[in-house]
């Protein structure tokens, strides 16, 4: 028993020493709690943006509160680029000689496709009943039993409006994870780079071989540069991989150009690798590298788009500007969904480098408790 309390209390005064991982069990998950209350508190029922052009008045009128109407005075040259660009979840146009409406789904969010339907669908019935009851209903009063019903069904038939649904992402079977599969590539992306650059470099320090190299006359600039060489090469084809898997295996449907996505996923990988290189100077083993985890990427994950950031508190949204996440996943769904181009891109993938940028310099200024030269 003697020999017990001696190891459960060596263990205790080691983790009451070790300060890193104090934070890690006490600390960190309060933050990630925090995180999660903030981001999961807020209002996410956001407001429906539908464009209409020569809908009937009634329907119009029927379109509850959340939605917001943008009637269009003429049917624009380009109807897929305007749904796309002005983020609106449908455009609706009426067909009087068919007595159809045309509905053309954005579909980049399903949840936003299915609350159209469910309201058209709602409006249609709900004002179809009202005409009939309202004009028919003197009229099947006079009538027989026997032709009641089939004045009914014709009444029904007569005013009837049919409802033709296009797709300009996905099709009717799109799911949740149609939405956040783009984001999870940018993700999946950053945190495997990250770790395979930080243990990498880790790995250096702790057997002297960055040590040893210190030794030689190459600057630190070379240092840093060869290892984001040598890990982006790994990075680059990783990227690779998940794009074509996530193609060709997931059947991830890309609209816009394939090369876009490659170049927006390398981008993040080399925020992430050198993130991973700055992150790992301040660990000395791996098992302390393993804990910045649950600071470093979980936020991530909050911020990466997968929940939308337009539905946060404004405080909130400021704290995802600083997290490169935010700005590789908005860049990858628009291009991926959206067919936007490389100048519609250009902020995204320019913080991105500015990210690529400052850790680079912060490597550099952190191999000085190396070697100051």
């Amino acid at each position: 028993m003697k020999r017990c309390n001696a190891i459960v209390k060596r263990l205790l005064k080691e983790l009451i020493q070790d300060k890193r991982t104090l934070v890690l069990i006490f600390i960190a998950p309060l933050v990630i709690l925090f995180l999660m209350n903030i981001i999961f508190n807020t209002n996410q029922s956001e407001d429906l943006k539908i464009v209409t052009y020569e809908v009937p008045q009634e329907i119009v009128s029927a379109m509850p509160d959340k939605v917001k109407i943008v009637k269009f005075a003429s049917e624009p040259k380009n109807k897929d680029r305007a749904i796309r660009n002005h983020d609106y979840a449908a455009f609706i146009k009426y067909d009087k000689t068919q007595r159809t409406l045309e509905v053309d789904y954005s579909n980049t969010n399903p949840s936003e496709t299915s609350a159209v339907k469910n309201i058209l669908r709602s409006i249609l019935i709900q004002n179809q009943m009202k005409t009939l009851i309202t004009n028919q209903k003197a009229l099947l009063e006079q009538l027989p039993p026997t032709m009641r019903e089939d004045a009914i069904q014709q009444t029904k038939k007569q005013e009837k409006i049919d409802i033709k649904n296009h797709y300009l992402y996905g099709n009717a079977d799109s799911t949740f994870f149609t939405k956040i599969e783009p984001l999870l590539i940018g993700f999946f992306v950053f945190l495997f780079v990250f770790l395979i650059s930080g243990m990498g470099l880790l790995e250096e320090r702790t057997t002297g071989t960055l040590q040893r190299l210190l030794f030689t006359p190459i600057r630190r600039t070379e240092i840093i540069l060869g290892y984001v060489v040598g890990y982006g090469i790994i990075a680059v084809l990783q990227t690779l991989l998940f794009v074509f898997f996530s193609i060709k295996v997931l059947n991830l449907e890309v609209v816009g150009s394939l090369g876009l996505v490659v170049l927006i996923n390398v981008l993040i990988a080399l925020v992430a690798l050198t993130m991973g290189l700055f992150i790992s100077t301040f660990a000395n083993s791996q098992f302390q590298m393993m804990q910045f985890i649950p600071i470093v990427i979980v936020p991530q994950i909050f911020f990466s788009g997968i929940i939308p950031l337009d539905s946060m508190a404004s405080w909130v949204q400021i704290i995802g500007k600083f997290l490169p996440p935010s700005y590789g996943g908005e860049a990858l769904s628009n291009v991926i969904m959206k067919d936007y181009q490389f100048s519609q891109i250009s902020f995204d993938l320019g913080i991105l480098l500015i990210f690529i940028i400052v850790f680079f310099i912060l490597n550099i200024l952190g191999l000085k408790k190396y070697r100051r030269v």
